[in-house]
Formats: C-alpha cells, structure tokens, sequence
C-alpha cells in the first residue's frame, strides 16, 4: 500500500477511535492554541506587537496583532497551520525518542507562556488553566498512564493539523471571504484561497506521513547503565 495513502487511512481510523474517548473535544483546543502561538511568535521575530489571542468553546481561535509591514503579514498568515503541523511532528518524533515525559513539561509551558502573556478571554484562560493542571496530574501518575496520556494529545494535534485545512478548503470554495488565514495570503497575493488551503493541506498531510513513520518506529531503548568491574 502507498505510504501516503497508508497514513491518510490510520490517521481517519485514529480519528474514529480518539472521539470515542470522553472529553477528548476539549483537548482539541491544544491544536488551535499552537496555532494561534505560531501567528504570535512569528509577529514578535518580525517586530510586530501582539495585543491579544483569544481560544473559543468551539475550538476557534484569533490571534489580534499588529504589524506594519505588508510582507510580514504574509509570513504570519502563513505561519498558523504550518507551526500547528511541525508541532505534532515534534510530538511524535518525542514519542519515538521516549521522551513524553519532556514533552508534556514542553506543552505545559507554552500553556504557561499563552496565559501569561497572550491568552485574555474568559474562555482561553480557564481552559489553558484546567489544561495545565490535568498535564501535571497525569505527569505525576507514572509512565504509563502519562505515555497514554502523552499519545492521545499527540494523536489530537496530529488529526486536528489536518482536519483545520480540510476544513479551510472547503470555505474557500463554499465563502471564501471567510476562509480566515488563505483569505488574508488570497488578499495579499496573487493566489486564491483554496489554493492556499490546498497547500496547508499538502504540507499537513506530508507531515503526517513524517509523523506516522516515527511513530511505527520502535521506540528507541534507554542506555544500558555502565558497570564495570576491577579485577587483580
């Protein structure tokens, strides 16, 4: 079977079997506040000021900045979707390094970093508070149930990186004045919105396949302990 087409069929699998665990839509707003991180990071590299993210019930997010060149608004519209991919990748290839013990201290602090200085409506501050408080308590259960814990996040970032382009392909054909970020690269550039949302798609699904194969592979075995023994 293609390896592509491999990944798209375990990754609509694992979105079967992830929605039959309870409560797992309310972690889906992890997905959504890396993405809107993503759009705050890169306004800040490129001098720009952000004013404030907001995280919604329905998994929604707006990330209010200010920027005085036009280009970099290019840059930080594209910057959204891209970062949210990268990110399960990183996920996934910490899985793969069995380090998700560290990644999860890793999420739990860009939590911290969005509450702290990004994230100002009601909705976004008590979820990214609850949010962290469950990353501690599940740190602290011991591996296994913090490994399971750590999959599922991963899993949820991974689908979510895909379904949000998905979803922005098919406003760009149905509204695309509200196609959120390819409407904003479409008002700037000479490319339409769905072609904008095709090429999230694209780079979302080729880092999906870069994430399944890290994750098909064997974790990597922690370092024997050294020992060693003087004889005379």
């Amino acid at each position: 079977m293609n390896k592509s087409l491999k990944a798209v069929l375990f990754l609509v699998a694992s979105a079967i079997l992830t929605r039959l665990i309870p409560f797992s839509s309310w972690f889906r707003t992890l997905d959504t506040m890396i993405h809107e991180f993503g759009h705050a990071v890169v306004t800040l590299l490129l001098s720009g000021r952000v004013l404030r993210i907001e995280l919604n019930a329905d998994h929604s997010g707006t990330t209010y900045s200010y920027l005085s060149s036009g280009w970099s608004s290019v840059l930080v519209s594209l910057s959204g979707y891209t970062i949210a991919s990268i990110f399960a990748v990183l996920l996934f290839y910490g899985y793969a390094k069995r380090k998700q013990a560290a990644g999860l201290i890793l999420i739990t602090l860009l939590a911290a970093v969005n509450l702290l200085f990004f994230v100002r409506n009601s909705y976004g501050v008590w979820w990214l508070v609850i949010f962290m408080a469950l990353n501690i308590v599940f740190y602290l259960l011991g591996s296994t149930v913090r490994n399971f814990y750590y999959l599922l996040l991963a899993f949820l970032c991974l689908e979510e990186s895909v379904v949000g382009p998905l979803t922005l392909a098919i406003t760009s054909l149905t509204n695309p004045r509200q196609a959120g970020d390819a409407a904003n690269l479409a008002h700037m550039t000479v490319l339409p919105a769905i072609a904008w949302s095709v090429l999230f798609l694209l780079f979302a699904l080729w880092c999906t396949t870069q994430s399944l194969t890290l994750f098909w592979r064997k974790p990597a075995r922690k370092p024997a302990a050294n020992t060693s023994m003087r004889t005379g």
